[in-house]
C-alpha cells in the first residue's frame, strides 16, 4: 500500500522565469467564445462608458451571436447594420480583444477618417487595452505608435478610409470596418475603400471581415452588403403575454390621436402593442425579451453561409424608452432631415428620396359598395394575375372598364396550381345578372418554370406563362417564344412583363378618387392585400453613373405578392385591348347620334313634344 501511495505522489520541481515564459508561449489557448471572452476578460473603464466595470452579456444579449459568429469556421463576413447607440462598436472592441488574445494574427480597422483613427486609438482602443489585465500584458507600448498597435505575436493597425496608401501596404486576417456609410467613397467617385481593404485579406483562406454602420441611403455600402449577404438575420422576442416570437417594428408602436396634445404628452402614453395577441407591452417587459430573444433568418440566398448580416432597431435597446422612440418620430414630421435620421439612426433603415409612394390607407379608400366576387355593371373584361412562391401562389381578379377604369373582385393565396384552375373557370356575375368569366389570366413562371410552362399548356385557353423583365423596355410588354429544348411548351408564347412601368400605372391610378380611370378595389377589402399592393415605393437609384427611378420594397422583408399579381393582371388586360376599349364606347355614342339625326322630321318634331296628344 505504501509503495502504490508513493507511485501516484506527483514530483514537483521548481521552475525559472524564463521556463516559465517559454511554457506560457506553448499553453494553448482557453476554449473560450468571443461573448465568454468578453464576460470574461473585458472591462468598460469610466472614460467611454455610463456603466464602467466587467462587460456583462444579458445587458445587450442581442450582441452576443453577432460576437460569437466571428468562431464560425463557415462564416468569412459578419455584417451588422443598427441603429445609434445600440453596442455594434462594443462588439467590434470585444472581436478585437479575443484576437489579440486567442488568435494572434494581422488586423486592421477602418474608420472614416485618420483623425477618427486617431482620437478612437487614443481615447477607446488604449484604453480598453489599460483596463484588462491580460490585454496589457501582451501590448508592447514602447514598439507602438498611435495608428499601429504592436502586441505579441501580431499588430493592429488602425487606418482612414480617406487614406488609400494606408489601406493597400498590409497582408491582414482580420479586417475590421468601423461606420463604412461615412466613408468618402460612399458618395463620391474615388476608389472605394472597402475594396481596397478586402485586398489586404486574399492572402488568408480563413480571413474574417466584420461591417458595422448606421445606414444612410440604399445605394450605400451597408445596405449593399445586407443586400448582397447569404443570410439575413432579424431579432425575434418572446412576447409575455401570448408567449410567441415576434419581431419589433415601428408600425406597432402606438401612442393617442392628436386631442390638443403635445407630441411630449402623447409620446409619453406610447405602448407597443404585439402583433399577434394584441396585448400590450411596455418598457418593464423589454429587459426579460431581449434575454430570451433569438436572431432568426428572414431571407436565405443560397446554401452558403459565407456573408451574414444582422440588422436592428431603437426598439431593441434597453438604453432607449418606447416613448423615445415616438417623441424623436412625432418631432421629425415635416422636417425631411429630421425624418432621414430618424430612419437612420432610430430605425436603422436606409432613407430614400421617394418620387412616388403608396400607402395602404389609400388602397381602403378605393373601396366600393360592390361585394367580393360581384363585378361592376360597368365592366367589360375581367383578367388575372398569379405570382408564384416556393410555398404558394398569390392570385388576383381584375375587372375592367372603358378609360382604364378598374376594380379588383377577388384575391386569395393557394398552396398549388391546381386549386387555380377551379377559380379561374368560376363564373362570375355582374351588378345586373350577366355572367362574366376571365379572358386572361397571366402566371409568373420565374419560379418552378417547368410546372407552370406545363399548367399553361394544358390550359392554353385562358392562361400564358410570364416573367418580369429586368431591364427598361420600349413597351409595357412583349410577347416572346418559349425556347426550352424538350419542353411540352416549346414554341408557345411567353408575355415578357415590364413591371415598372405598370406600377407606374397603378400608383397613378391609385391615387385617383373612385369613378372613371381610378384602381379600385371590392367592399371588405383585407388590409393584408392594401399593405402588399403599396409594398414598394419609386426610388432614385445610381446606374451607370446616372441617377435612374426604379421601384423597391419599401423594407427588406416586406411581402410584395400581391402587387406582382396586380401587375400581371393589368398587362393581361392590355394584350386584351384594354387601351381601346373606350373607343368602342365613343362608337358607340356616334352611332346613336347619327340614328337621331336621321329620324324623319315629321317624327322629330312629335318627339319633341308629345303634350298635344
Amino acid at each position: 500500500m505504501e509503495i502504490q501511495r508513493k507511485r501516484i505522489q506527483i514530483r514537483r520541481y521548481q521552475v525559472t522565469e524564463y521556463q516559465k515564459e517559454a511554457l506560457r508561449h506553448l499553453q494553448p489557448p482557453e476554449d473560450l467564445s468571443v461573448s465568454e471572452w468578453a464576460e470574461k476578460y473585458r472591462v468598460l473603464d469610466s472614460k467611454t462608458s455610463a456603466m464602467p466595470g466587467p462587460w456583462r452579456n444579458d445587458k445587450t444579449p442581442y450582441l452576443k451571436e453577432i460576437m460569437d459568429e466571428l468562431n464560425n469556421y463557415e462564416t468569412e463576413e459578419i455584417i451588422f447594420c443598427k441603429c445609434t447607440q445600440v453596442g455594434g462598436t462594443e462588439a467590434l472592441q470585444n472581436m478585437l480583444g479575443y484576437v489579440i488574445q486567442q488568435d494572434p494574427a494581422p488586423a486592421m480597422v477602418v474608420y472614416p477618417t485618420d483623425k477618427l483613427a486617431e482620437s478612437i486609438s487614443e481615447n477607446r482602443i488604449r484604453p480598453m487595452i489599460n483596463a484588462s489585465r491580460i490585454l496589457k500584458d501582451l501590448y508592447n507600448k514602447n514598439e507602438s505608435s498611435k495608428l499601429e498597435l504592436q502586441f505579441d505575436g501580431m499588430y493592429l493597425t488602425l487606418a482612414g478610409s480617406n487614406s488609400p496608401a494606408s489601406l493597400a501596404s498590409k497582408a491582414i486576417k482580420y479586417l475590421f470596418l468601423d461606420e463604412v456609410d461615412k466613408y468618402p467613397g460612399a458618395s463620391r467617385k474615388e476608389a472605394d475603400p472597402i475594396s481596397l481593404a478586402r485586398e489586404r485579406t486574399k492572402t488568408f483562406q480563413n480571413r474574417k471581415i466584420y461591417m458595422t454602420s448606421t445606414p444612410t441611403i440604399k445605394t450605400n455600402h451597408i445596405w449593399k452588403a445586407v443586400e448582397g449577404a447569404d443570410v439575413e438575420k432579424h431579432y425575434f422576442v418572446p412576447c409575455p403575454h401570448c408567449g410567441e416570437y415576434i419581431e419589433l417594428i415601428f408600425k406597432q408602436l402606438r401612442w393617442p390621436d392628436d386631442q390638443g396634445l403635445t407630441n411630449a404628452d402623447r409620446a409619453d402614453m406610447a405602448v407597443y402593442i404585439c402583433q399577434e395577441c394584441g396585448c400590450i407591452i411596455t418598457d418593464q417587459h423589454k429587459d426579460n425579451m431581449l434575454r430570451y430573444g433569438e436572431w432568426r433568418a428572414v431571407r436565405s440566398n443560397t446554401n452558403s453561409k459565407k456573408k451574414v448580416a444582422y440588422c436592428i432597431s431603437t426598439l431593441y435597446s434597453p438604453f432607449v424608452r418606447f416613448c423615445d422612440v415616438a417623441k424623436e418620430f412625432l418631432d421629425s414630421l415635416g422636417d425631411p432631415e429630421r425624418q432621414q435620421n430618424f430612419r437612420n439612426s432610430w430605425l436603422g433603415e436606409p432613407w430614400e428620396d421617394t418620387k412616388l409612394v403608396t400607402n395602404a390607407n389609400v388602397v381602403m379608400e378605393r373601396r366600393t359598395d360592390v361585394p367580393e366576387f360581384v363585378v361592376p355593371n360597368w365592366a367589360k373584361m375581367l383578367t388575372a394575375g398569379v405570382d408564384v412562391q416556393e410555398t404558394s401562389l398569390y392570385w388576383t381578379i381584375r375587372a375592367w372598364g372603358p378609360y382604364i377604369t378598374s376594380q379588383n373582385i377577388a384575391h386569395g393565396q393557394i398552396l398549388n396550381i391546381y386549386e387555380l384552375e377551379n377559380i379561374m373557370n368560376l363564373q362570375y356575375e355582374r351588378e345586373d345578372g350577366e355572367v362574366m368569366i376571365v379572358e386572361l389570366c397571366l402566371i409568373d413562371s420565374g419560379f418552378d418554370t417547368d410546372n407552370i410552362y406545363n399548367f399553361c399548356v394544358d390550359n392554353s385557353d385562358w392562361a400564358l406563362p410570364s416573367k418580369g423583365s429586368s431591364h427598361r423596355m420600349d413597351s409595357h410588354f412583349r410577347i416572346s417564344t418559349i425556347n426550352k429544348v424538350g419542353s411540352r411548351a416549346y414554341g408557345t408564347n411567353l408575355v415578357i412583363v415590364d413591371g415598372d412601368r405598370y406600377k407606374d400605372m397603378i400608383a397613378a391610378r391609385m391615387t385617383k378618387k373612385n369613378g372613371r380611370g381610378s384602381w379600385m378595389v371590392y367592399e371588405g377589402c383585407d388590409m393584408e392585400y392594401a399593405e402588399q399592393v403599396t409594398a414598394e415605393q419609386k426610388v432614385n437609384e445610381k446606374s451607370g453613373g446616372r441617377i435612374v427611378q426604379r421601384w423597391k420594397k419599401k423594407r427588406t422583408n416586406i411581402d410584395n405578392h400581391y402587387l406582382d399579381a396586380e401587375v400581371y393582371a393589368m398587362a393581361a388586360a392590355d394584350i386584351r385591348g384594354l387601351r381601346y376599349m373606350h373607343l368602342d364606347e365613343i362608337e358607340e355614342t356616334k352611332k346613336l347620334h347619327t340614328q337621331k339625326k336621321a329620324e324623319p322630321q315629321e317624327d322629330a318634331w312629335i318627339k319633341a313634344d308629345e303634350s298635344w296628344i
